[in-house]
């Protein structure tokens, strides 16, 4: 979680929402990624896609039913669809997303009647990860 948070902090420096993302394969990184929406004017550029993406490019394929995905922020539905799909084995989240989270804050994507149930781990440095959200948004709101 820590090199996740690492990956958010970089979001912050360019003005992006402080999302970190990482993709690891048996014990091994394979991907990471953080938010890049504004900077690249992409709704996709989410950091759990970005690092879903590396990953199945650097595996060469789209089902990473070994892998875990280590994330600062609890993914949104758009998010938990593709880790569905990608059949990621395991979801780490720090912070919970009160306004869009999809495993356990508004919904648990997991309660679905789908083909693909990820493990989910919630809390992992968890005020680490919502200080990083809250500090960004912070001083945001100074220079407006």
């Amino acid at each position: 979680m820590r090199l996740a948070m690492e990956e958010a902090k970089k979001a912050a420096e360019i003005g992006e929402v402080p999302v970190g993302a990482l993709v690891v394969c048996d014990g091994e990184i394979v991907s990471t990624a953080f938010n890049t929406r504004e900077t690249g004017k992409n709704a996709l550029h989410h950091a759990e896609i970005k690092a879903i993406d590396g990953a199945c490019a650097r595996l060469k394929g789209w089902r990473l039913h070994k892998c875990d995905l280590y994330v600062t922020l609890e993914p949104c539905p758009m998010c938990a669809g593709a880790i569905v799909n990608a059949r990621i084995k395991r979801v780490i989240f720090g912070a919970h997303d009160m306004k869009a989270g999809a495993f356990g804050s508004v919904f648990n994507m997991n309660d679905l009647p789908l083909n693909h149930k990820p493990e989910i781990v919630s809390d992992v440095c968890k005020d680490e990860c919502a200080a990083l959200l809250s500090e960004f948004f912070a001083k945001l709101r100074q220079t407006k």
